[in-house]
């Protein structure tokens, strides 16, 4: 995988600062095993979902926790009563941990396993003192429309 240095974008951004660090540390992930396997989707403008195969996990298995701004899921598969002897096994059935780093103003909505697909909606909601808002232009007096 390549490496891209993020150092100009430090110095040609203003206010991008946090998420070129971001990318810095999505580069030097902990976790780089690739397992389980996810897929991150927009829904809709400001509804995104975390999709994750978590195949033969249950939800009693499974812990999602929401701690300042990361997401970490977890999953801790629970030992069995009956030893088995595998032919061949191709389910992986090993504990993991996936940390996702959540942007501003990014809350989990609503969390669901279905076939085996853990499903994490978030939602992204811009407080009012943060969206985009018309200044009007004064000019010798009166007042210009914008």
């Amino acid at each position: 995988m390549r490496n891209f240095d993020f150092a100009p974008l430090y110095k040609s951004a203003i206010g991008f600062e946090r998420f070129a660090k971001l990318m810095d540390e999505a580069q030097r992930a902990e976790n780089h095993n690739g397992y389980p396997p996810y897929n991150i989707e927009l829904v809709e403008e400001n509804h995104y979902r975390i999709t994750m195969a978590v195949a033969g996990f249950g939800d009693n298995e499974l812990d999602i926790e929401v701690e300042g701004d990361t997401l970490r899921i977890e999953g801790t598969k629970a030992k069995g009563d009956v030893e088995r002897h595998y032919l061949h096994q191709g389910i992986a059935e090993r504990n993991f941990k996936r940390r996702f780093k959540l942007a501003d103003h990014v809350r989990v909505s609503d969390a669901q396993l279905e076939n085996g697909l853990l499903h994490v909606d978030l939602v992204r909601e811009i407080p009012e003192t943060m969206k985009p808002r018309k200044i009007a232009i004064k000019q010798e007096g009166r007042l210009v429309e914008a």
